[in-house]
């Protein structure tokens, strides 16, 4: 490290990997162990923690002593790399460490993390869950006292059944065997994983259907093995959302979900394969008519950050590695960490919508909710009568050519035949939902004044209808087949 690196360093302040002290004391070697159980890091000694260079007075003696101290009051000990840099005739020392593979490290017995810019001490349950991981361990492999001959046969089958179909693993042909080559079972024993998966537990997954917070119409509490549970759980949620529709070109009626499935089933998953199964607590997923909810418990592992699940290129850390490889063999997920991925690419057909992830201690809460610039009206409704009285269906079919004059009653009292440039401009709406009135200018080649005034014209026969915001609303092609 050099001298314009150290300033660097020094003006950004201490953070989750660098730490300023005055002296070397006790403290030096807390934030040591945090950083080696964290990310690794630097403490800076001869630097106030106002970024102000106070400096030391160290030699070869000194500095071996402070490490030989650091060494005994560790377990493992830690050994940082040391360098002395002289600024402004001062002398700093610069203490580095990196992530320990085998954690976590202790000072005098305690336990302690880095977070941002200060150092915590572990919980019991942080403890176990860093040494299962530097173990290559998860909580999911225990043997349990559930018997192979008490699995849920059906289970047994579908699973079978899946991995065949999804080709990522070459069956035995007898489910038992290929349970003990995945490592479902030990010795004629079970793991939590294979009992979570075929067989009766203690966890579920309670859905309800809210009206408000505090008004439910309707709800399940699904305890099956968890390789059926997920069905269950979907077609709930299909019970409980919109099913909205919208025309293709040719006014055919095309299915759309209030929330892509994909997604839904991606969020759901990752709730289950990522439950701390020690907690008694289900999974709770929560339906309202804006937004729905999924919650379950279980913080974030291996230091992950919610900030880094919003990336690209965040690397996966599963808590329960069985479950994990059971989805994956059935084609279900991914075991590469592209489980937020892939939740974003669905959702980029639903410009609508936003979601929040929110770390709540204990609980991860994945929240799937309309944008506030969206109504929450219905975005196609073309089944809805365009009056009381309409009597005539549109039956001619918008296309690129349209040359036949809507001449069907729009009101009781209105019979106006539209123009060229309105049969354009429905035309270039049914292929394209979301068209601005520039781009109708441009393609029709008339002004944008002239396109408003036919927009208000279509508007005004029933024609056509705007759905949400000027900037993320679409336009409508009203039809009625009733």
């Amino acid at each position: 490290m050099n001298k314009n690196q150290l300033y660097q360093i020094i003006s950004g302040g201490e953070n989750e990997t660098s730490e300023f002290k005055s002296g070397f004391n006790n403290e030096v070697i807390i934030s040591l162990s945090a950083f080696v159980n964290t990310k690794g890091g630097t403490v800076i000694i001869g630097v106030s923690n106002n970024r102000k260079i106070t400096g030391i007075s160290v030699n070869q003696e000194t500095i071996k002593n402070w490490i030989n101290e650091i060494k005994q009051k560790t377990s493992p000990a830690i050994i940082p790399d040391s360098k002395t840099v002289t600024i402004d005739n001062k002398n700093i020392l610069i203490l580095t460490v990196s992530e320990f593979p085998v954690k976590p490290v202790s000072v005098r017995g305690r336990y302690y993390k880095r977070c941002q810019s200060s150092n915590q001490q572990l919980t019991t349950d942080e403890i176990i869950e860093m040494r299962f991981i530097s173990l290559n361990k998860s909580f999911d492999s225990f043997i349990v006292n559930t018997r192979i001959s008490e699995l849920d046969k059906d289970a047994l089958k579908l699973f079978a059944q899946r991995i065949k179909q999804s080709g990522r693993y070459k069956s035995s042909g007898n489910i038992i065997t290929d349970l003990s080559k995945l490592g479902f079972t030990d010795s004629g024993k079970i793991t939590r994983a294979a009992e979570l998966l075929f067989g009766e537990h203690h966890t579920a997954i309670h859905i309800g259907r809210f009206k408000s917070p505090e008004n439910i119409i309707d709800d399940i509490v699904i305890r099956s093995p968890l390789i059926s549970a997920v069905d269950e759980a979907m077609e709930f949620i299909k019970k409980n959302i919109r099913l909205e529709y919208q025309f293709t070109g040719e006014l055919q009626r095309k299915d759309r979900w209030q929330y892509p499935l994909h997604a839904l089933r991606e969020i759901l998953l990752n709730s289950i394969i990522h439950k701390d199964y020690r907690n008694p607590t289900d999974i709770i997923i929560k339906i309202f008519d804006d937004r729905i909810e999924f919650s379950n418990p279980g913080r974030l592992i291996g230091g992950l950050t919610i900030d880094d699940l919003k990336t690209d290129n965040y690397q996966a850390k599963h808590r329960n590695k069985l479950l994990a490889e059971a989805f994956y063999l059935m084609n279900d997920v991914e075991k590469y960490g592209t489980g937020f991925i892939r939740i974003r690419k669905h959702l980029k057909d639903y410009p609508e919508l936003n979601y929040e992830l929110k770390d709540l201690q204990d609980f991860l809460r994945f929240i799937l909710k309309k944008d506030n610039n969206i109504t929450d009206k219905v975005t196609n409704k073309v089944t809805n009568k365009v009056t009381n009285k309409v009597t005539n269906k549109v039956t001619n079919k918008v296309t690129n050519k349209v040359t036949d004059k809507v001449t069907d009653k729009v009101t009781n009292k209105v019979t106006d035949t539209l123009t060229e440039n309105q049969q354009r401009i429905i035309n270039l709406m049914v292929h394209n939902a979301y068209i601005t009135t520039k781009e109708l200018a441009n393609k029709i080649k008339i002004s944008q004044r002239k396109i408003k005034e036919n927009i208000a014209k279509l508007k005004e026969k029933g024609i056509i209808e705007r759905f949400g915001s000027t900037k993320n609303g679409h336009w409508e092609v009203i039809s009625s087949d009733k």
